[in-house]
């Protein structure tokens, strides 16, 4: 018998001083069978992080031609190709010349994944943002999930802020550029 997704259901107040963001948000997610939830969290933090007006996610997994998020103008065209996880240099290529702009949230140490596109062709590496969120931010936020989940973000000067039934958890995102490695 074939394994079905889990559903969560994430409820977040957005409030992104950085970008001059607020936003009250409604997620009504899909954990693939082979999905870690390190990965799924990682997923609701990128689509906080890049939200803006045209913003989807995508069938996700089972879909592996789509981009875990997209951004898409009001013609359909996309605007922004935000990848969560570890693609191979060869999607990243694909990806830069789909999408104007290309972000990549990784789920591993950032110098290991650099070291994994080292030396490869990307087309507009040096244009690819790499963010890493702090690794005890994720692994806070896995101690507490929950189907059903509301927290609050915060982010200023590039720092998390998550607030969730009365315990707070603050890290960072390193930015780095998919050019590092490629160079």
């Amino acid at each position: 018998m074939a394994l079905t997704a889990t559903i969560y259901n994430f409820a977040i107040e957005l409030a992104d001083v950085d970008r001059n963001v607020y936003e009250s948000l409604a997620l009504k997610l899909a954990q693939h069978p082979s999905e870690t939830q390190e990965r799924l969290v990682t997923r609701v933090l990128a689509y906080c992080l890049e939200y803006a007006e045209g913003i989807a996610f995508s069938r996700g997994i089972s879909d592996p031609d789509e981009p875990a998020i997209t951004i898409r103008d009001l013609t359909g065209t996309i605007k922004a190709w935000i990848e969560v996880g570890a693609p191979d240099a060869a999607r990243l290529h694909k990806a830069s010349k789909a999408s104007p702009r290309v972000v990549v949230y990784i789920e591993k140490p950032p110098a290991v994944y650099l070291r994994q596109l080292s030396g490869e062709r990307i087309h507009r590496a040096e244009s690819i943002a790499i963010r890493a969120i702090d690794r005890a931010v994720i692994t806070r936020l896995v101690e507490r999930l929950d189907r059903r989940m509301s927290f609050s973000l915060s982010v200023t000067d590039g720092h998390l802020f998550i607030t969730h039934e009365n315990t707070s958890v603050d890290g960072g995102v390193e930015v780095l550029s998919a050019g590092t490695a490629t160079t």
